[in-house]
């Protein structure tokens, strides 16, 4: 009797569901949102980090803030928490403006001065993503000189 026992819980029992299986509801169809573009013109130097939003012809200016304005001490201009700041601001100003997606374009100093950019263009981006916004492309036009200028510091450089 015991080995009857074991074969019964061995093999459930299939019964048929009473209820009938309902479909899931229809999917909405999905509609792709119209896209508007702008360029967000970040110049990160060491200094300070300014973020500047055009239009995709350049011609009218939709948003600016700079990361000095975000924060009280000067020294902190250009600090990645005062350009996150900054970027939200912008990213607030344009979504309600309608515009959904930005370009991007980095510049540093350059000429004759550095060329890196400085450390609040990374961050300002980020800020922007995070904010909302389609990133479209993100290219570097800090100018490069063809042997223009020649830098200060006279013939036997900065002496100390």
């Amino acid at each position: 009797m015991a080995e009857e026992a074991v074969k019964q819980m061995e093999k459930p029992e299939h019964k048929p569901a009473s209820a009938p299986v309902q479909a899931a509801p229809p999917k909405p169809e999905f509609k792709p949102r119209k896209l508007k573009w702008g360029i967000a013109h970040i110049y990160a130097s060491y200094n300070n980090t300014i973020i500047h939003v055009t239009d995709l012809t350049g011609a009218e200016t939709l948003a600016t803030c700079t990361g000095g304005s975000q924060v009280k001490a000067d020294r902190l201009g250009s600090s990645p928490n005062a350009a996150m700041l900054a970027a939200k601001k912008v990213a607030e100003e344009l979504l309600n403006k309608g515009i959904n997606g930005v370009h991007i374009r980095v510049r540093a100093p350059g000429g004759i001065k550095y060329k890196n950019p400085g450390p609040g263009a990374q961050p300002a981006i980020r800020a922007l993503a995070r904010a909302g916004l389609k990133i479209g492309f993100i290219e570097d036009v800090t100018p490069v000189p063809h042997d223009g200028c020649r830098r200060k510091g006279g013939k036997r450089g900065r002496r100390m």
